[in-house]
């Protein structure tokens, strides 16, 4: 059984993966696009709909002979530096249509999908469907308008902001954020996502095909990510927040997925985000939630 890992090596839950797949006899291969097409080989015939794929190492697979692959890190295309900028820009393109085809013509499954993958990174579009579904989601403005952010803050109590496609942690948005001549210029470089601060609980729910994993993070941090002395401690959800978690993965095209919670005073759940590629084995080796079997399960089924 072939089975390959969307990044590399140096990523320690992706080497976990690819460890924990070859235990139990499975055929494991990183797929790393960063050496495509440099070291990487991908063949495509649309008339016949059969690919091929050759790893830098010499192993070669067709499309067929995929059994699933496991998306842990995607890292794009490294093209050579040309000195013509229009040629370098169209060798990029020409790679990445090439990489993203492979993602959509593999008939392999995919644990996460290029679509589920696509979906994440629109992250205010992923707030929408939430809430479309039935979810809490907090109070939120997605804006590169000055007056607008302005009234926003001053419409609530406490409020924190956030990249709008994320790569930095969350913050509590303060006065001196709000100083005119520092916002001007803060918006006109990027627009900022910013929401309600919800007091309460963190939680975090893993869920994986059918199977929902929760437990509570304490944490005195506004974003638990930076407290690298956060506790964990195993949670019950209530059955109808378990119901939304099995609706969020299925409406979000997920195969599996960490969905983060705050839990109001008041018992409300208040969706946050669902991460379609989470880091996972320190979660796993708090709450001896079986996170790797469940994964290894899917990616063998």
């Amino acid at each position: 059984m072939n089975i390959l890992i969307l990044g590399d090596a140096s990523d320690a839950h992706a080497a976990h993966i690819k460890d924990a797949l070859s235990q139990v006899g499975a055929e494991v291969n990183y797929l790393d696009t960063c050496l495509f097409p440099r070291q990487l080989r991908l063949s495509w015939q649309p008339d016949t709909l059969e690919g091929c794929l050759t790893l830098p190492g010499g192993t070669q697979l067709n499309f067929q002979d995929i059994h699933s692959v496991f998306w842990r890190n995607f890292s794009g295309v490294s093209v050579t530096p040309l000195k013509d900028t229009n040629q370098q820009q169209v060798a990029l393109n020409d790679s990445m249509s090439v990489v993203r085809t492979l993602m959509q013509a593999c008939p392999a499954r995919w644990i996460n999908s290029w679509q589920a993958y696509q979906f994440h990174k629109e992250k205010p579009l992923q707030l929408s469907k939430a809430k479309q579904i039935g979810v809490t989601i907090p109070a939120t403005l997605i804006s590169n308008n000055p007056e607008q952010v302005r009234e926003f803050v001053q419409s609530q109590n406490k409020v924190i902001f956030k990249p709008v496609y994320g790569g930095a942690h969350t913050k509590l948005v303060t006065e001196a954020h709000l100083e005119p001549h520092r916002l001007n210029l803060a918006l006109s470089v990027s627009p900022v996502t910013i929401q309600e601060y919800i007091p309460g609980t963190n939680i975090r729910s893993y869920v994986i095909g059918e199977s929902v994993y929760s437990a509570e993070i304490r944490s005195e941090s506004v974003d638990f990510r930076e407290d690298l002395n956060s506790e964990l401690i195993v949670r019950d959800l209530p059955e109808s927040v378990h119901q939304q978690c099995l609706a969020i993965l299925k409406a979000f095209m997920l195969e599996w997925t960490a969905i983060d919670w705050r839990v109001k005073p008041t018992g409300e759940y208040v969706f946050l985000e669902a991460n379609p590629s989470p880091m996972f084995r320190h979660f796993e080796r708090q709450t001896g939630f079986p996170i790797t079997q469940k994964l290894v399960n899917m990616l063998m089924y």
